[in-house]
This record gives structure tokens, sequence and C-alpha cells, in this order.
């Protein structure tokens, strides 16, 4: 690798680095818009517990695994693989992960201009009236307010904008420049943010009936669906199964631990996550009329639940500036590691200046975001065919799944685990956690992926 090659891929500064860009590929709204979302969807706290558990035995098994081969081969997905094993058809799951991380960009960046759209209402005191309403009329108020929203092409498509465009505006700076000074900034911001928010929300009056259904796990509740969609959204939370972390893998230093570097954007992920539910249902549960029976696929709480909360609060208005600050902010962390990847794969295959990828993958993204942002009445066809539902169900699910399988394989049957072990070693000479994770990666990981992918396949046969 020459040193223009070098110049245009870019390095980590350092380990701290790396974890502040890892952790906000991982931290965004899969932790603080989907999150609680499903919690609320999927039986409370059992939901919490397996998702837990899912990023213990799965999540850090595959990152590390990610990490792994993206560090050895010093490039994006499918140059990773093409120089692991060349010429063979493993490239193509290098592919596929591209393919599904501009997928997922496309309606993760239309959820991120909501963020952007309510702050704006919210700054400018949008959802004050609602606090003149009871809980239910509250909730028809708050839902005709979202869905005028939604419905509005010209506001949605700038709010959409504005993500695009900021998020590649960062990543044709490059990874010192932008993605690690970046995030940076916008990592301890948002710790700080969500701390802040999650005391408030603990002194609410009444918060122990949130934080009870949120923490107090009924085995009544659990069953398929709910590891399901735990591991789903554990591979959502964490960028794994479509190359992003590989990608950000390819930026390491031989000399740092990965395993280490895994377990705190592990550890930083679930963090985040428990703390937005910790923000969430109690503040939740203090409105009367509002119950996790309100959530809705797409939506969620965020944009119809929220602002009646932060309407009957006292001092709800700065609440809600701050909430839908750190969601923009969490947002944007992770929608520029989602276009860092096919950008990678432009500057190692194609030989493209990072400006030039940058610019085009972004503006490809956004075009290929209209459908999704049109998919909330604004245009019929898009809303009959639910494109942001699906694209979320196809890209967000099946094949993070599909790709998090085959990465599993290819490293403990193609690859080998011997040859892993010697790219782990170089920066970990006592890898404590060896033999649970060959457990996990060589049979636990394929075998758990495969049954949740056949039951994804019987669930949509079914309906």
């Amino acid at each position: 690798m020459d040193s223009q090659e070098l110049n245009q891929r870019g390095n980590w500064g350092s380990k701290i680095a790396f974890i502040f860009a890892a952790s906000g590929s991982a931290i965004g709204l899969g932790n603080i818009w989907r999150f609680p979302m499903m919690v609320g969807l999927k039986g409370g706290a059992i939901f919490v517990l397996t998702y837990i558990l899912s990023v213990i035995f799965i999540g850090f098994t595959v990152m590390l695994a990610e990490l792994t081969i993206g560090r050895h081969a010093k490039k994006n997905p499918v140059g990773a693989f093409n120089f692991i094993k060349p010429g063979s058809p493993w490239k193509l799951v290098g592919y596929m992960g591209v393919i599904t991380g501009v997928f997922i960009l496309s309606y993760y960046a239309v959820v991120a201009g909501w963020a952007a759209g309510y702050l704006y209402k919210t700054t400018i005191g949008t959802f004050r009236r609602l606090s003149t309403f009871s809980g239910e009329e509250a909730w028809e108020v708050s839902d005709i307010i979202f869905k005028n929203f939604s419905a509005n092409p010209l506001e949605v498509l700038i709010c959409l904008f504005i993500v695009i465009a900021l998020t590649t505006f960062v990543i044709s700076k490059g990874v010192k420049g932008g993605i690690e000074r970046w995030s940076k900034i916008l990592m301890p911001a948002l710790f700080f943010l969500i701390i802040i928010l999650a005391v408030r929300a603990l002194t609410l009056p009444g918060a122990e009936t949130g934080l009870s259904f949120y923490l107090k796990p009924k085995l009544s509740e659990f069953n398929a669906d709910v590891i399901f969609f735990a591991v789903g959204q554990a591979f959502f939370s964490l960028s794994l199964g479509m190359g992003t972390m590989m990608t950000y893998g390819s930026y390491i230093s031989k000399k740092d631990n990965l395993v280490s570097s895994a377990g705190w954007v592990c550890f930083s992920d679930v963090l985040v996550a428990l703390l937005a539910g910790i923000i969430i249902f109690p503040t939740l549960f203090t409105t009367p009329g509002i119950s996790p029976d309100k959530f809705q696929a797409e939506t969620g709480l965020m944009f119809q639940v929220l602002p009646i909360v932060i309407s009957k609060m006292p001092g709800g208005n700065i609440f809600g500036i701050l909430f839908f600050i750190l969601l923009l902010i969490a947002a944007l962390t992770s929608t520029i590691s989602l276009l860092e990847v096919p950008t990678a794969y432009l500057i190692d295959e194609r030989n493209w200046k990072r400006s030039k990828a940058a610019f085009v993958i972004g503006l490809s993204s956004f075009l290929l975001a209209i459908p999704s942002a049109l998919s909330h009445e604004a245009v019929k066809i898009f809303t009959k065919l639910k494109i942001m539902a699906n694209m979320d169900l196809i890209f967000g699910n099946i094949m993070l799944a599909i790709g998090a399988l085959f990465i599993s394989i290819f490293l403990s049957y193609s690859w080998k685990t011997k040859n892993a072990l010697k790219e782990i070693e170089s920066g970990n000479k006592h890898f404590s956690l060896k033999p649970f994770w060959l457990i996990n990666i060589k049979f636990l990981a394929p075998i758990v992926i495969f049954i949740i992918l056949i039951f994804i396949i019987i669930k949509t046969i079914t309906g």
C-alpha cells in the first residue's frame, strides 16, 4: 500500500479514537429510537435481558470477528474477503455488506431527519399546546402533528438533505480530520446529555412504575419473537453484519488490543441503550393515558409520545430540546459510519479520491432515501408498499443476520480460527476469553443466527 493510498484511507490516531468512533457507529438511533420501541413492543424487561445476553454471546463474538478480518486485510469488506481468499466467491459477502449499509442509511437518515425536524419544532414551542389536553386527547393531537409533518414532502426532504449533507461533509474530511475529530466531540456530548436526562427522568414522581416495567422481567412474556428481535436489535445497534466494523477495524493499529476494543464498544452500546430506556420509561409512565401499547413499529414513541411528555413536565421544553439534540447526535455518529463503508470501497477498489467518493455515495443515498421519506402518506404508492417498514425488515434484520452468519462461517471454516487468533494475539498476548470466543464463533453464533433466519422465513410466509 503506497503512501498516497494510505493517506486516502487513513488510520485512527489512537485506540481511544477508534473506541469513540466505533462506539459512535454502534450508538445511534438503534439505541435511543429503536431499542425503547422494541422494549415496549416485546415484553419490557424480558426483552432487555435477552438483548443483553445477545450482545454478550453473539454481538461481541461477531464484532471481534469483523474487527479481526478488517485489521488483518486493511481494507473495506469487499477488499478484505478478496485479500484473505483471493478469487473466491467470498467477496460477494463483502458486496452484500456494502449494499446493505447503503440501504440501511437510506431509511435511517429519514428518522435522523425527523429528529432534526422535531428539534426545530421543540425549539419554537410547537408542542406546548399539548399540555392543555388530557392523555387520550393529547395523543390524538400529537399523532396528527407527526402525521402532518411526516406527510409533508418538503419538510421531510429538507430534513433528510440536512442529515445527508452533514454526514457527507464529515466523511469527505477523512478518518482523522473527519470521523475521528467529530467523534471526539459528539460522543462525550452524547454521554453528557444522556446522563443528565436519565437523572432527570428518575426524579419524576411515579418513575418507579416505569422502572418496574423496564427492569423486572416477566417470564410469561418470553417467546420466539423476543429472541429474534433481541438478536436483531444487537446486530442493528452494534452495526454488525454489513462490514462497518470490518471497515473501522481496517484503520486500527497492529499494536492495539482488539479484544478490549470490541469489549468497550459493546459495553458503551449497551450502556447507552439502558440509559435511553431509563429516560423513556419512567418519563412515559408519569403521563396519564400513555402506555407501551401506543408504540408503533416504525415511529416508536419518540415522535408521538415524547412531545406529550415534555409538554406536561416542569421544564419540559428544555428537556425536549436536549433530548432531540441527543437523538440527532446519536443519529449522525451512525450515519457517518454507514456512509464510510461504501466510501472506503470506492477508495480501496476503484482508487477514487475520498471527496469524490463521499459526494457520490452521499447523493446516491439521498436519492435512494426519497421513497422511505415519502412513505408516510406523502406518496400513496410508497405508503401502500410500506417502503420504510419493509426496508427495516429486509436490510435492518434479515440482511444483517445473513451477513453475520457468513462472517462467522468465513472466519471459522474458510480463513480458520488459528489465523484469526494470530491477528488477535498480535495486540493481546493473553487472550483469556479465547475458549469462550472460539465456541461462540464456531458453533453458537452460526447456529443461533441460522435458526433465527429460519424463523424469519416461516414468520414471513405465514404472515
